[in-house]
């Protein structure tokens, strides 16, 4: 029976299921994206929302409730300078869940749980660039590779005529 259990249990009882909650929140406030599987996903997800509605009040009030939630004070700190501005015009949905495939170890359905606005905006953008560069890098690479290889093969070529003709002169 489910007598005063709220939420997801995990197999796991009270303080193991506060504790790993509170080290998946923290996480996620230092890293700004964690991969886990989505059951964990979900289940702190509305933990997540409501940190960042209370980091948007700046004060030493909700600074001291957001201390309990987390473990490190520098998790809380990165909270109220720089999630919870950021955040400031948002009224809800501060998570996405994007789900991944499957564990190859227990064929748990995995999943990153991330924040809906990113430090950098553009990273398709940025991505596209690193991939041009590096484009152009393997052109100019495979230019001057194949041009060495062009040498190195006349220089062969050119040897191995060398090499027969002094055979075929020996033999006569």
């Amino acid at each position: 029976m489910r007598k005063n259990v709220f939420g997801r249990q995990f197999k796991r009882d009270v303080n193991e299921r506060k504790a790993l909650f509170k080290s998946l929140l923290s996480e996620l406030v230092l890293h700004e994206r964690i991969e886990t599987t989505l059951e964990k996903a979900r289940a702190i997800k509305s933990d997540a929302d409501k940190l960042i509605t209370k980091a948007k009040y700046d004060d030493k009030l909700h600074a001291r409730i957001l201390l309990q939630p987390l473990v490190s004070s520098t998790a809380v700190m990165k909270l109220i300078d720089d999630l919870g501005p950021r955040f400031a015009d948002r009224q809800g949905g501060y998570t996405r869940i994007i789900k991944l495939g499957r564990r190859f170890n227990d064929n748990a359905q995995t999943a990153f749980i991330e924040w809906t606005e990113s430090k950098n905006l553009n990273l398709k953008n940025q991505s596209q660039t690193i991939k041009t560069d590096k484009k152009e890098l393997t052109r100019k690479e495979s230019n001057q590779i194949t041009a060495k290889a062009k040498k190195t093969s006349a220089k062969k070529t050119s040897t191995k005529v060398k090499k027969t003709s002094k055979a075929k002169k020996e033999v006569k």
